[in-house]
């Protein structure tokens, strides 16, 4: 993989397609506000549907949200993180109203799939602002056939999947409201 050409092209406000453990996704850097807009157009999404931030890991997501993480959000992240399941919670400073329409939340996520954790070790930040790889409305991409046919051609890259492919099933995403878990779309996990 080219890290240095997937790096130079996420500094300089591109958007890259890339799989992960459930449906392939777009992403950029959450601070190149450009880029935010560009996937908000490849998509035609509306400008209150907020993007979500994905890492490899737990850690560089902490700086994006409100610091200390409830203790429902905790249990959470250590039971199905790497996995299928965004979670919203309160976001901080570090998360731009540009990025989450403007609400005080994001959800935030760390797909179980090799491909994509190699992508996010290897980029400024470790942390890409994302949504699923498709135009609003239509089904989300499967594979780097279906990512390059649906959105190839405005996306900057799309990067292979080196053979870890998508699960084809979209993430649960719950928030919490009163300390309990509420859950606003069921895909592949059910928390328990």
């Amino acid at each position: 993989m080219d890290y240095e050409k997937i790096n130079k092209i996420l500094r300089n406000d591109g958007v890259i397609a890339f799989v992960t453990d459930t449906v392939w996704g777009l992403g950029c850097l959450p601070n190149r506000e450009k880029a935010v807009k560009k996937i908000y157009e490849i998509k035609q999404r509306e400008a209150k549907k907020p993007l979500i931030l994905m890492s490899y890991d737990t850690y560089p997501l902490f700086d994006y949200i409100k610091q200390p993480v409830e203790k429902e959000a905790q249990r959470l992240i250590k039971k199905y993180f790497p996995g299928a399941l965004t979670l919203v919670v309160e976001k901080s400073e570090n998360t731009p109203d540009y990025m989450t329409s403007g609400l005080p939340t994001v959800g935030i996520r760390v797909p179980d799939n090799e491909t994509f954790a190699n992508i996010c070790k290897n980029i400024d930040g470790h942390v890409l602002a994302t949504t699923s790889a498709n135009i609003s409305g239509e089904p989300p991409a499967l594979s780097y056939d279906e990512a390059v046919e649906y959105i190839g051609a405005k996306v900057d890259l799309v990067i292979e999947d080196y053979g870890c492919n998508a699960g084809g099933r979209a993430s649960t995403v719950a928030g919490f409201k009163d300390g309990k878990p509420v859950i606003y779309r069921q895909g592949d996990i059910e928390i328990i």
